[in-house]
């Protein structure tokens, strides 16, 4: 046996909601369980100022709390919460071996959690001017924009949630989106207009964002009229959605052409013992309700394969 091989029943990458809560069935069904991620547990519910949306708040709670008390609840059934990277993952006979940046894990059943990053703009400056004026997180950067005037790039929940947030801060932001109208649900939407410190540049999409030391605005592209112009602003927050964090998947486990993992309604893959749960699997709503849903059916199911091995 190789000192750097550790043995557990189910292994589950990714320490947000659907990993904890995978965690937590799976350690009460008395499986030798443990969870690795390669940043703090919690996943990017840790960066939502505020969720309303999940059961049992009915004052809403941040999302540091929430997952902080998943990941309590994890630790207390005895589940050890490892900052390690996943590399790869490898078959030998009934055994699966994941492979990390600290050794390899070996583990009956396997749960792939790891969620997803957010997507960039991929445009002229972005790169650059990430870090001085260019931000992915209102929760974490909105104190340095303090009375500053922003824009706000999205049009969907994430994008709206965070918008409101920022408001909090900011003398005045201004959303971008490519659409004529926004994506966001409803009590959202409500919010936003009725909102004097947000402003609504509709059918336009960023094509550069200026500035040499820090950001001073960004180029925008009317998808109706295709005139460009420049916007003068302080800060850039990118909010266009999400792609999977998938990276060490190999290709025997079927993905999307995005590279999401497709499972049935039991989240098993199609490779045996290997579930996967909340948003890196196809079709996910992206909401930590379903997320901690996902984990804890993905457990479930994975306790019923152990059987069939036992």
């Amino acid at each position: 046996m190789c000192a750097d091989k550790r043995y557990f029943d189910v292994a589950i990458v990714g320490g947000g909601p659907a990993g904890l809560a995978a965690a937590i069935y799976a350690a009460r069904a008395r499986r030798k369980t443990m969870i690795l991620d390669k940043a703090l547990a919690g996943g990017q519910v840790m960066f939502t100022a505020l969720i309303e949306n999940y059961p049992g708040f009915p004052k809403g709670s941040s999302g540091m709390e929430l997952a902080d008390l998943m990941a309590q609840q994890a630790r207390n059934l005895g589940v050890p919460i490892e900052m390690e990277e996943a590399r790869g993952i490898e078959r030998d006979k009934k055994d699966i071996i994941l492979r990390t940046d600290k050794g390899e894990i070996v583990a009956k059943a396997l749960i792939i959690a790891t969620g997803s990053s957010w997507k960039k703009l991929n445009v002229p400056g972005e790169a650059e001017l990430s870090g001085r004026g260019v931000s992915y997180c209102g929760t974490c950067d909105a104190m340095l924009y303090r009375d500053k005037e922003i824009v706000v790039v999205g049009g969907g929940d994430t994008a709206i949630d965070e918008a409101l947030f920022l408001t909090r801060f900011v003398k005045r932001l201004h959303i971008v989106h490519r659409r004529g109208e926004l994506r966001a649900e409803k009590i959202l939407q409500e919010r936003a207009f009725a909102n004097e410190k947000i402003g609504f540049i509709w059918d336009s999409v960023v094509t550069k964002i200026v500035g040499d030391q820090k950001v001073s605005g960004v180029e925008l592209l009317n998808k109706k009229t295709n005139e460009t112009s420049v916007f003068p602003t302080e800060g850039v927050f990118i909010f266009v959605g999400n792609e999977p964090n998938t990276g060490f998947v190999p290709e025997m486990i079927s993905k999307t052409g995005e590279g999401q993992i497709i499972v049935n309604i039991k989240m098993e893959t199609n490779a045996p013992g290997i579930y996967a749960a909340g948003d890196v699997r196809a079709e996910s709503i992206r909401q930590v309700v379903s997320a901690a849903g996902d984990g804890a059916t993905a457990a479930w199911y994975a306790d019923k394969y152990l059987d069939t091995l036992e």
